[in-house]
């Protein structure tokens, strides 16, 4: 696959009912995908076969949002991520080998980007989340990606728990994050970093007390860059992760150390031509671990 394919310009089109998209182009291949209904949100469901699963080992939930920021193409964020993983999905069901994925495309992460004013509960993830714990589902491993398209350095969100995340969950978390380093550290052949990142779906899962972490991709020279002027300014990781702009200082001022990956995102700017070629090998090791990676119950 590359991100010339026709299929990915109709997915990045304007006119693109993506839901409808992402469901036939699974079936089209022979992959049973399902719209799940959740608080007004369709995620959508990759039904494999139940061989491919087996109660010895944990579940990996792979999730990417498929939305998009209004009047942007979107093809970093997010529709890189999901087109990987759509023929990564293809693959696994062709490949009948047991990997233990449960892969959800999710629906409004950017309704709860905080970019317009609103917050986490509106993020479709949010919705989600909070049927898995009902169900009690909360020992999976969670990994989203998001924005993998340009560079070719897997970047792994920094996240600090609250002081007042019980014990289990920062064990759950800690071995997650550690785990996660590993498969980075082979996927990127040692070149791998973990960083501020704005959050993602992960948020939703981490408020419910699900173990979750957020994987994008950044050019090696921006990831530098970006390096270097956190160690420089001690206020530009808040503002990443929390957009706190402390008195005395301006948006201007910390926007100059944003990486230009990112300040292409929700607009016209995050388009085919920005994405790398280069970033599909990284993205597909990535997920070839995963598929192969056996953590028991």
């Amino acid at each position: 696959m590359n991100f010339n394919d026709e299929e990915f310009k109709k997915f990045i089109s304007p006119d693109c009912n993506r839901m409808t998209f992402i469901v036939e182009y699974l079936q089209k291949r022979g992959v049973k995908a399902v719209v799940m209904p959740i608080q007004g949100r369709n995620h959508i469901y990759v039904v494999f076969p139940s061989e491919s699963y087996s109660p010895l080992y944990n579940i990996k939930t792979v999730i990417a949002h498929y939305d998009r920021f209004e009047n942007s193409p979107g093809a970093n964020d997010n529709s890189s991520s999901v087109y990987i993983l759509l023929n990564w999905a293809v693959q696994l069901y062709e490949s009948r080998m047991v990997h233990n994925i449960r892969l959800i495309f999710t629906d409004g992460e950017e309704l709860g980007s905080g970019n317009n004013g609103t917050t986490l509960d509106f993020q479709g993830a949010f919705g989600l989340a909070g049927v898995f714990k009902r169900l009690n589902i909360i020992n999976d491993d969670v990994y989203v990606f998001d924005c993998v398209g340009r560079g070719t350095v897997p970047v792994l969100q920094r996240t600090i728990l609250s002081k007042k995340t019980p014990v289990k969950m920062q064990k759950r978390f800690g071995t997650l994050f550690a785990r996660t380093q590993s498969l980075l550290q082979a996927a990127g052949k040692g070149t791998w970093v973990t960083l501020p990142v704005s959050y993602s779906d992960n948020a939703g899962f981490l408020v419910h007390g699900i173990a979750a972490v957020a994987i994008t991709m950044l050019p090696q020279d921006e990831a530098s860059e970006y390096m270097y002027a956190l160690l420089k300014d001690k206020d530009l990781e808040n503002y990443v992760t929390n957009k706190t702009i402390p008195e005395g200082r301006t948006v201007e001022e910390l926007e100059k150390y944003i990486p230009q990956t990112w300040k292409k995102l929700h607009s016209s700017e995050d388009n085919i031509l920005s994405l790398t070629k280069e970033s599909i090998p990284v993205m597909e090791r990535i997920l070839s671990i995963l598929a192969d990676l056996k953590t028991l119950v």
